[in-house]
């Protein structure tokens, strides 16, 4: 097997791929020789910015906007992702929001936008895929009839203060992806997740863009680094991949020792 190219043949969707972690996943899987689905909800720019240079690398990908906690738009998406590529082999599940609000002040709006963009589009899209997987039956590009991979947090285990409506999103997601890999083990479907710590993104930029945050922020990361989206891409491309077909219902934190709870680095 070329460790290069361990996606060769395969179709993936990685939603949320237009920025951040997203991106990354896109391009390690397009590096990785899969046909990419990159979708977008509002920034249809990027999305195919993401997408053309994808393609100007050799690849193939194709841009496709959708909020994914909509029920229509998220099959619309499948509906022209088949179109172009026939069917669908892993279900990059991504596409996230985070809102910083005291706890006592968080909106309805809010509380509903949070939990539709994780949970709810975890659930429509993973049921899709599902549904393909079992319609289409086995492929020779894979060990596995398909394979989910849901993108969760260091805060699915980790409390976090005034965003409490993110973390209850990331717990029920690390559940829902446990349910779903037990559901179908036997099936031959995979279902894990990425659990990441602090990463390189837009999304936590208020978190280290100052070397004042940034010396505050190593004080949780015992490896004393943040790290960065490429490191994520590697470990989707492994998770997607037949080298792991052994594994299914678990997470990979990359959180550079995040939560290993490092206020007891010296003892306690």
């Amino acid at each position: 097997m070329d460790k290069n190219r361990l996606l060769e043949g395969q179709i993936a969707l990685v939603t949320g791929a237009s920025s951040g972690l997203g991106t990354g996943i896109a391009y390690a899987f397009a590096e990785a020789g899969a046909k990419v689905v990159v979708n977008y909800h509002s920034n249809k720019t990027s999305g195919e910015e993401i997408a053309h240079n994808i393609i100007k690398k050799g690849g193939d990908a194709i841009a496709l906007g959708a909020d994914v906690g909509k029920e229509d738009q998220v099959q619309k998406m499948f509906k022209e992702m088949y179109s172009k590529y026939g069917t669908l082999d892993i279900c990059m599940n991504n596409a996230g929001i985070q809102i910083d609000q005291v706890f006592h002040e968080i909106t309805m709006e809010n509380w509903y936008r949070i939990i539709d963009t994780h949970l709810t589009g975890h659930f429509i899209c993973t049921r899709e895929a599902v549904r393909e997987f079992l319609k289409r039956g086995m492929r020779p590009v894979s060990r596995a009839l398909g394979k989910i991979i849901c993108m969760s947090s260091v805060h699915d285990t980790i409390p976090w203060a005034e965003r409490v409506g993110y973390a209850a999103a990331k717990g029920g997601i690390i559940l829902f992806m446990k349910s779903v890999a037990q559901e179908y083990a036997s099936r031959k479907i995979r279902c894990n997740a990425i659990s990441p710590g602090a990463i390189r993104t837009p999304l936590n930029r208020k978190a280290w863009e100052t070397p004042e945050a940034e010396a505050q922020l190593m004080k949780l990361i015992p490896c004393k680094r943040i790290g960065d989206p490429p490191e994520v891409g590697e470990a989707a491309v492994w998770l997607a991949s037949d080298l792991s077909d052994y594994v299914t219902g678990t997470s990979i934190y990359i959180d550079g020792g995040m939560t290993l709870y490092p206020g007891f680095e010296g003892g306690g």
